[in-house]
């Protein structure tokens, strides 16, 4: 049985391929195209493999985009379930631009999922997941999806007795009410659900822990980008450094984080460790081009090079409120 199971409800077909540059009008002439298996959940169970660990990917898919999909999925030797669905999975788009070293990243809204097709998605986890330890709901909802849908997973992963890790944004993460274990907004989505500027760290870590006291979740890792990330509880919190490495690509390097917290988590790591080491899978994704994801060298290599280098202090705040 997997340990950790994941839904993507918006999964993508992913095509990068680079130019010399991005012009309008003209025909832009491209590279070599990769096709890569995509969207969030999707994303954090090919890390999780690439980790040594085990995990299933679901997902709703159809048309031939879809089929690629789990062709590519296949051919990866991730374990998947896919619920088939009238409208066509959509395709995400990136190329870079050689001259400038940017990157452009077209992004489509999906196809539209109706109530049957997202009630049985829902069936679909509560078997893969009958055993697993974690539920990672991770990525955006396409149309036809309400934000309510997280709370219904949620849900679904108390009844099942696994922890619930959820990535997503607007709407949908600010409909999560109560039971997820770990959350991992970015900072402009925390300032989003609390509608105030949190200019300070301070102010940060305070809008997390209401957050915290309110039930919504046990833990909230705050994705800050270049900045690193906080990681609070109700104990206390800490400020992570980022870890500096030559940027090729940002895609997947959320998903990657998550993914490795969470293989962390069921390898026996505490807390702490695991975040760091989530952090170092993001770093090594932001190693590779286009929609490549990271290698599990670069992620113990720069996780091995984070600890070696820093000492652990106690949780700051603790017993400060």
């Amino acid at each position: 049985m997997p340990d950790i199971v994941t839904l993507t409800m918006n999964p993508a077909l992913d095509v990068s391929t680079s130019a010399e540059a991005v012009v309008p009008t003209d025909k832009v002439r491209c590279s070599a195209v990769q096709h890569d298996p995509g969207g969030g959940g999707i994303n954090v169970a090919r890390v999780v493999q690439t980790l040594g660990g085990q995990a299933l990917a679901v997902y709703p898919a159809g048309g031939p985009t879809g089929l690629m999909l789990e062709r590519l999925l296949e051919r990866a030797g991730v374990p998947s379930r896919h619920v088939p669905i009238s409208g066509f999975t959509r395709e995400s788009f990136t190329i870079d631009e050689r001259r400038s070293g940017l990157q452009y990243r077209f992004v489509l809204s999906g196809p539209e999922i109706s109530a049957a097709e997202r009630q049985t998605c829902l069936e679909e986890l509560a078997r893969a997941a009958e055993g697993a330890r974690i539920i990672v709901l991770s990525g955006s909802f396409p149309p036809g999806v309400s934000p309510d849908f997280v709370q219904d997973v949620a849900d679904l992963s108390k009844t099942l007795g696994c922890r619930f890790v959820l990535d997503t944004s607007g709407e949908a993460l600010r409909h999560v009410k109560s039971g997820a274990y770990l959350l991992k907004p970015s900072i402009r989505e925390l300032r989003e659900w609390v509608g105030q500027e949190l200019r300070s760290e301070a102010e940060q870590v305070e809008a997390a822990r209401q957050l915290i006291d309110r039930g919504i979740s046990e833990v909230m890792v705050v994705s800050q980008g270049a900045e690193g990330a906080l990681l609070v509880t109700a104990d206390g919190y800490e400020k992570l450094a980022p870890i500096e490495v030559p940027i090729r690509s940002a895609v997947g390097a959320g998903d990657s984080m998550v993914a490795a917290i969470c293989f962390g988590l069921v390898q026996g790591l505490d807390l702490r460790h695991a975040v760091r080491l989530g952090m170092a899978a993001g770093a090594a994704t932001l190693m590779t081009p286009g929609t490549g994801l990271c290698r599990r060298e670069d992620v113990e290599r720069l996780y091995a090079e984070r600890i070696a280098q820093e000492t652990i202090e106690p949780l700051r705040g603790v017993g400060s409120r």
